[in-house]
């Protein structure tokens, strides 16, 4: 088998793929489909779209630490199913509420806030579950693969989303039987995870419960400037650059005047150079500092050039290079936290890298949102872009200050052992 596909032997991991690769694309439908429904209650208004999204990964920045805590405590695999139970409810009552003429702008609120509550407990499980699945020479293959995955459904869901909203009439209505697909695709992963072998599974011992657990994986993180570099690096990508779902609509509908299926084709053009960075990454074996770093900064200039294009053509022929470097970059920075963390601490540390990735959304999104509608589509982009440099090469200095004091720290514990 090829080197990019070697975790497929595994016939867990198979079954786990396959599920993931049907609710994913009707997670990419559903993100399609609910930021149309926003703009259709809101009159096309940014600032709602962007307290939508910033609603839905809210729960990131606040639940973050205990969910990865019980993904510590808790088999990952009964976890993710009672998750994916919970991510389907919020859908199907968005879904219904749509589809029969009753929705309104505060129930998408609170759904989305709802399912990003539920998101939330499922991330660090599920990121954390790969190294349970596969051995650990198997690790950065099989998380490239999972972001090939849900890359090849967000090549899919988007356009198939736009084109049935399209069909549907592309109002209200329609929206809500995408939302409706959503929630049923959530029993694929349920299923692939029901029928695997336990006995073939690898699941890291269970945490005791112990005082002061949230308190000790913020800790251990703290410790290793390594990984604090990392996380200096997706909160900025992640707050101010990654909001493709808000930047597109925005630039699909108000600067090139584009309906709901060219806005689906936006984020299938993305995905295709989203599938080949996921691809390339899984090939890597090893992952250093400096292609994270470099993918960051790319992406930053890259997402500056999408701003400045002048027709609808231009901005497509450039989202497949916002994808590859944006998954490069994330792919990447994944990998690299599960593959130099502890067993023990992975699902608190993972959470909290989910924290700092998808809790920054709550803060930039409504603000880009709002940037769209004071200043004009272009911005978002200009603007995320920039901030994205910038706050990537702050964390660059800030790890490389941190590098001396660290080794003097480290040379005093030599020369001073503890007793045994």
């Amino acid at each position: 088998m090829s080197p990019t596909f070697r975790s497929l032997a595994n016939a867990n991991y198979r079954r786990y793929a396959a599920g993931g690769v049907v609710s994913n694309t009707g997670t990419w439908m559903q993100r399609v489909a609910q930021d149309w429904l926003v703009l259709q209650l809101s009159h096309n208004s940014g600032t709602a779209l962007g307290i939508t999204t910033g609603l839905q990964f809210l729960p990131f920045l606040v639940l973050a630490p205990f969910a990865g805590l019980v993904a510590d405590r808790m088999s990952k695999h009964r976890l993710l199913q009672l998750t994916n139970v919970a991510m389907a409810a919020p859908a199907l009552v968005l879904g219904v509420l749509a589809i029969t003429g009753r929705a309104e702008l505060w129930h998408v609120f609170v759904l989305a806030f709802t399912l990003g509550a539920a998101s939330v407990f499922d991330a660090p499980a599920r990121q954390s579950f790969v190294s349970e699945i596969v051995g650990p020479d198997d690790v950065s293959n099989a998380v490239g693969l999972n972001s090939a995955s849900f890359n090849a459904a967000r090549l899919i869901g988007p356009a198939a989303a736009g084109l049935l909203i399209a069909a549907l009439g592309g109002g209200v209505v329609a929206t809500g039987w995408v939302i409706l697909f959503n929630a049923v695709s959530y029993v694929a992963p349920i299923l692939a995870l029901r029928s695997m072998d336990q006995k073939l599974l690898e699941p890291a011992p269970l945490v005791a419960r112990t005082p002061r657990m949230i308190r000790a994986g913020f800790g251990y993180v703290r410790r290793r400037p390594e990984l604090m570099l990392v996380l200096g690096i997706v909160f900025f990508t992640g707050t101010f650059g990654l909001n493709f779902q808000m930047t597109s609509a925005l630039m699909a509908t108000e600067v090139y005047g584009k309906g709901a299926s060219e806005y689906g084709l936006l984020g299938s053009f993305m995905a295709i150079g989203s599938l080949a960075g996921a691809l390339i990454a899984a090939r890597r074996v090893r992952i250093r500092h400096r292609l994270i770093v470099g993918a960051a900064v790319l992406f930053g200039v890259v997402e500056i050039a999408a701003g400045l294009m002048p027709t609808y053509l231009t901005y497509a022929l450039v989202t497949p290079l916002l994808g590859i470097t944006a998954l490069t970059m994330i792919t990447a920075a994944n990998t690299f936290m599960q593959m130099n963390t502890a067993p023990s601490m992975r699902g608190r540390v993972m959470a909290l890298y989910m924290m700092i990735f998808m809790g920054g959304t709550p803060l930039g999104a409504p603000l880009i949102g709002w940037i769209g509608e004071a200043l004009g589509a272009r911005w978002t982009l200009l603007l995320g872009g920039g901030l994205t440099i910038a706050g990537v090469l702050a964390s660059v200095a800030l790890f490389l200050h941190s590098r001396p004091a660290q080794a003097a720290r480290a040379e005093v514990a030599d020369s001073h052992p503890v007793a045994a």
